[in-house]
């Protein structure tokens, strides 16, 4: 049905943002005003002034890097109906779900993420879905065996419909999804399918309750008797045909003496299986709570991939994250909307955003080490590959020993798509899929260091796209409305700080080694304002240490009775003023502009200060630990909800900062006693007469504490909304020791 291209299949559109790029200039101008006033006051002032002159040129720094990952905002509008006039035949796409722990991430969870994706507006013969399950668990392939008999009623039932929200568990539970049909058909087939999916639900939830899910003696599930989750050999399942997309089981061989590298590991085992067995030219890969919440998802994706020139263009389409039953104002600061917003938008306009390790559309021939000129990166610009092509050994070599697999792999860098021996038989290549799964297949290769998912990082996610983008290539985002998927948002205080603790530690892995983006851009053909887009985020871990002096130099002066700032009646307070009004207001309209409130805003300050304090804090101590050999980085399954009720706004306790034992609480609870200590030597000083010199240390002392009031609020509460005694004692004897030694440097 191919016609005369005559109209594109996405547009590039330029986002205006003038008086945001006023203001990100006038803050700039300011803070390097600043930094020139503190060189020229440097011999008259002492060590708190120099100390903040550092700090202050990190700040100078970390805004360069933002204003130029801001300055050219880009959005990609597609065209999913002008598809099929571009191309004869739609390419198939290979669809990714991992999982890791059925207790973190309830398998009812990867249920509903796997029916979203086999419903989705696409044709099913196009589509084959692998769920990785590297926990091995007899109860996730339960679940999964009891939804593929649902899915024979559930996708048809979407499609017959139009149903817009094909995850069952949105769809029966959503209030603003009822039913759209009032028809007497339409209603007796809803009610149908929703008490299947009761039965569903239902099933695996009594499986969950059980020690052993199901009769391990039957032929389906013999083979995950007499198992060690982490030693056992490779487990490849396959089911669904009729009609609807293939579903692969898929449980990676696993033994004590191979590394498996985690997420990364399993992708790239994903990656070899499905190139044995239906080897699609595209991949989308999921995180087993992220569901297809637009139906016509890989046709926007498709038009992105599809419409550039000849196919040498975005590497990946990648979807911004977004969370379904969000709190309201976000008190925990991790649904990231501005940053996605902004950010995002920035850097698309360009080499493109972030691969962010989910909702994302893959050229398996990039995963495969192809760059845009068609060479190879197998050693270096291999001279074994002229136009894609490697020689039998250089397959070998970088792609292991499989024969078969080998042969899939030719096909995709010639540009050919599938396999062979069309209609796929994926039980012929069940013998192929379990070799390329073993546990020692990859010795010797190149996988997860110029091919696949890269190795050395628990941020696998971003160090792939680096070095995909250090190729010279770019990416898109894709981002139809409504959005593409949406998953759920870790929920209180020690979840969330987890997981923002195992990005930093994977981010500062890639800034500390071979991968970092400086080196990229001078020896590859990785953009410098790409590179500087990448150390906006690979910066993170490195913010603690001046925001950790900054933030205790108030309570250091006050103490000790110093300055680090201006007086109140000198010139240069109004550019301290002037900074701090107009950065605040220029966030704060950012926010705004986009629809979010004012507590949105302030809640997203002062959690950025929380994170820092905590997550931050050990993610930089777990690298340094590592760089000394100390320590190794391992990679922590954040807890799923299905429903936030976190997520229920209205019940009172939704959204309150929640406190364990664990040692992350007690830098932050440090700083808020000491802060404390501070404000009553300010409050004694008040009363002598003796505030006049230090007015700006006092305020920024309340503003430390108002950021941390949840720690504050914590110290007097009981209950997982209280600070532990042990972590409160723990914080005092540092409090004590940062006291002493600022009265020594008072009496010096």
């Amino acid at each position: 049905m191919a016609g005369p291209i005559s109209l594109p299949l996405y547009e590039k559109l330029p986002q205006k943002n003038t008086v945001q790029r006023v203001l990100d200039v006038t803050i700039f101008v300011l803070l390097l005003t600043l930094l020139a006033y503190r060189i020229l006051s440097l011999k008259s002032n002492g060590f708190s002034w120099f100390f903040a002159l550092l700090c202050e040129s990190w700040f100078t720094f970390v805004w360069v890097v933002i204003l130029s990952s801001k300055w050219n905002p880009v959005v990609y509008r597609t065209y999913p109906e002008r598809l099929l006039f571009w191309v004869d035949e739609l390419p198939p796409v290979d669809m990714f779900v991992t999982t890791a722990d059925p207790t973190l991430e309830p398998p009812i969870i990867t249920v509903n993420t796997v029916l979203s994706l086999l419903a989705v507006d696409y044709p099913a013969n196009k589509l084959a879905c692998y769920v990785s399950d590297d926990g091995c668990s007899p109860l996730t392939f339960y679940a999964l065996l009891e939804a593929s008999k649902f899915a024979k009623l559930w996708v048809p039932f979407c499609k017959k419909y139009g149903i817009h929200t094909r995850a069952p568990f949105r769809y029966f539970y959503d209030e603003e999804e009822s039913p759209h049909d009032n028809s007497t058909e339409f209603i007796r087939k809803y009610t149908k399918m929703k008490d299947e999916y009761e039965v569903l639900k239902r099933k695996i939830e009594d499986a969950t309750e059980k020690s052993i899910p199901c009769d391990l003696s039957s032929e389906e599930f013999v083979a995950f008797s007499d198992i060690e989750r982490r030693n056992h050999p490779s487990i490849i399942k396959e089911g669904l045909v009729d009609g609807l997309p293939h579903l692969i089981y898929v449980s990676r061989e696993k033994c004590p003496k191979y590394p498996h590298h985690y997420k990364a590991g399993a992708l790239n085992v994903l990656t070899r299986v499905s190139g044995a067995m239906t080897n699609a030219p595209f991949i989308l890969n999921v995180d087993c709570d992220m569901y297809a919440n637009n139906s016509q998802i890989v046709f926007h994706a498709m038009c992105l991939l599809l419409g550039c020139k000849n196919g040498q263009d975005f590497a990946f389409a990648q979807s911004p994250q977004i969370f379904y039953d969000g709190l309201k104002d976000d008190p925990l600061g991790n649904q990231l909307v501005a940053t996605q917003k902004y950010i995002g938008e920035g850097i698309s306009g360009l080499q493109g955003p972030y691969y962010s390790g989910t909702g994302c559309f893959h050229r398996r021939k990039v995963l495969y080490g192809l760059w845009p000129d068609g060479c190879m990166e197998t050693g270096g610009r291999s001279p074994n590959c002229v136009a894609g092509k490697l020689t039998d050994e250089g397959l070998r070599q970088s792609f292991g020993h499989s024969k078969e697999f080998s042969r899939t792999v030719e096909r995709i860098l010639s540009g050919l798509s599938g396999k062979a021996d069309c209609p796929y038989d994926l039980s012929s290549s069940a013998e192929a899929a379990n070799q390329v799964a073993d546990c020692g297949y990859e010795c010797g290769t190149s996988w997860g260091t110029k091919i696949g998912w890269i190795y050395g990082s628990t941020s696998e996610d971003i160090l792939t796209g680096l070095k995909i983008h250090a190729r010279g290539w770019r990416s898109a985002e894709c981002k139809p409305d409504p959005p593409a998927f949406l998953g759920c948002a870790p929920s209180g205080g020690p979840a969330s700080l987890t997981q923002q603790k195992r990005w930093v530690t994977g981010l500062l892995e890639i800034l500390f080694s071979k991968n970092n983006p400086f080196i990229a851009t001078l020896t590859a053909k990785l953009q410098f304002r790409q590179c500087l887009a990448y150390m906006y985020i690979l910066s993170w871990g490195l913010r603690l240490i001046p925001e950790l002096c900054y933030t205790a130099l108030p309570a250091y002066c006050i103490i000790a009775n110093l300055h680090f700032l201006p007086k109140v009646e000198e010139p240069a307070f109004l550019i301290l003023a002037a900074l701090f009004a107009i950065y605040n207001l220029h966030s704060l309209l950012e926010y705004c502009r986009i629809g979010l409130s004012i507590r949105t805003w302030w809640n997203n300050q002062r959690m950025g200060r929380i994170i820092t304090m905590t997550a931050w804090f050990f993610g930089f101590l777990n690298v340094i630990l590592k760089l000394l050999g100390l320590f190794e980085a391992v990679f922590e399954v954040t807890q799923k909800n299905q429903s936030s009720a976190s997520g229920d706004d209205n019940h009172k306790d939704a959204g309150r900062f929640t406190f364990n034992e664990s040692p992350i609480f007690v830098p932050a609870t440090t700083l808020v006693l000491v802060h404390l200590v501070a404000m009553v030597k300010a409050l004694l000083n008040l009363t002598h007469g003796r505030h006049e010199s230090r007015i700006g240390e006092v305020i920024c002392n309340v503003w430390v504490l108002l950021c941390f009031l949840p720690f504050l609020k914590g110290l007097f509460k009981k209950g997982k909304y209280g600070i532990p005694s042990s972590t409160i004692c723990k914080s005092a004897a540092l409090a004590a020791v940062f006291v002493y030694l600022c009265k020594r440097v008072s009496i010096a």
